[in-house]
């Protein structure tokens, strides 16, 4: 009876142990779950943090969305570990875009990524504290085009992509948010340079059958097109409204409802003047980004300099502030209320390289390692083993 009893025991605190020392499994959340702000903003840089709070948590708002790209030749811990305890600080929910590089042989086009590519960023952006429970991540930009994907797009090489990468992230931690890569909805069929975003989508089903099922949501830009020039209309495959089309066909491949992330949209000063736009997007936020299965909406670009995306600019060269910005920070806002992680702030020190000891040969050195053991757990092992 005695022995029965030790080895129930035993088995009791094995499992005691092994719950105490194993990690403990998470998941992430429904985000439409809890109070939602889903008003963003597309940036650049990390220096351009505050300027965004300023914007999505204007108006009554708080914790709204910042898209960010990040390169593989980008992988700093001090400057993306600052920039998470930055997001933190101004209350931004933060989406991370993963890039690759221009591809050196091809300056048309970036580089194709690979799974290499892939297991660094799980492994980097898994190092990182990140400000909210959930981990938002978005696996590369526009496959559908060719210059997003080393000169030809390739349904299935992206479907492939995104398989190993939802379980790269998903076997470091189960808070990381899989989104699919947005799409170009102007896109036709063209051989070798575009493929038409739902004729994308269904090659990526029919290359790895279900991926749309192992996901937790989709990327989406839908820009007012042709031409980054149309009025928001609510129906439309190449609108403002495109989304919906595209949530419907990724929830029938995958046979799940899933969430949408508007990561780009935004019209072109070349065309629109900027009071139509600012009432184009009053009319879209209010009238059909207001879907119940919108999570965020980050239109493009909040600064861009000068260049080709500066006619997408929120902020000018000279740092005025457009009247589509005035008119999106005027708009009200709901507080958002995601799942916080409260992490203790880094210092610069944390990232200082520890000066390693060196070996001392002095015969009176000593090392003491002390050891506390409680004596109840003493007698009950010296029990166990009949010592």
């Amino acid at each position: 009876m005695k022995s029965f009893i030790k080895i129930i025991l035993m088995l009791f605190f094995a499992v005691l142990a092994y719950s105490l020392i194993s990690p403990k499994a998470q998941a992430i959340y429904d985000p439409s779950s809890k109070p939602n702000n889903i008003v963003g903003i597309h940036i650049l840089f990390p220096s351009e943090l505050q300027d965004a709070a300023k914007l999505v948590n204007s108006s009554g708002g708080d914790w709204g969305y910042i898209t960010i790209p990040i390169q593989s030749t980008d992988l700093n811990i001090q400057k993306w570990q600052s920039f998470m305890d930055d997001c933190r600080k101004f209350h931004l929910i933060p989406i991370i875009r993963l890039a690759t590089n221009g591809d050196y042989f091809n300056q048309s086009s970036w580089e194709k990524p690979n799974d290499y590519n892939v297991l660094d960023f799980a492994n980097f952006l898994n190092s990182l504290n990140w400000p909210t429970k959930n981990r938002y991540v978005i696996v590369y930009n526009e496959p559908n085009r060719g210059d997003e994907w080393g000169g030809a797009p390739n349904a299935s090489e992206y479907a492939g992509i995104l398989d190993y990468a939802v379980h790269a992230f998903k076997e470091r931690s189960d808070d990381f948010f899989i989104l699919s890569a947005g799409l170009d909805n102007a896109s036709d069929n063209v051989s070798g340079q575009s493929i038409n975003e739902y004729t994308f989508m269904r090659q990526m089903d029919a290359a790895v059958p279900g991926i749309f099922g192992e996901i937790d949501g989709i990327a989406s830009h839908s820009y007012p097109n042709p031409g980054f020039s149309q009025p928001p209309l609510s129906y439309g495959y190449e609108g403002v409204s495109s989304f919906k089309y595209e949530e419907n066909l990724a929830s029938y491949l995958g046979n799940k409802n899933l969430p949408v992330f508007i990561t780009e949209t935004g019209w072109t000063d070349n065309q629109i003047p900027e009071s139509v736009q600012a009432i184009y997007y009053k009319e879209s936020f209010n009238s059909i980004w207001n879907d119940k299965d919108v999570i965020a909406v980050t239109p493009f670009l909040l600064t861009a300099g000068a260049g080709p995306f500066e006619q997408f600019s929120f902020i000018n060269g000279s740092s005025d502030k457009s009247q589509k910005y005035l008119t999106l920070q005027k708009l009200p806002k709901p507080k958002g209320q995601p799942d916080i992680n409260n992490y203790p702030l880094a210092s610069a020190q944390d990232f200082i390289k520890p000066v390693l000891p060196t070996k001392s040969f002095d015969n009176n050195a000593k090392r003491n390692y002390t050891a506390t053991v409680s004596r109840a757990t003493v007698i009950f092992v010296k029990w166990l083993l009949n010592i």
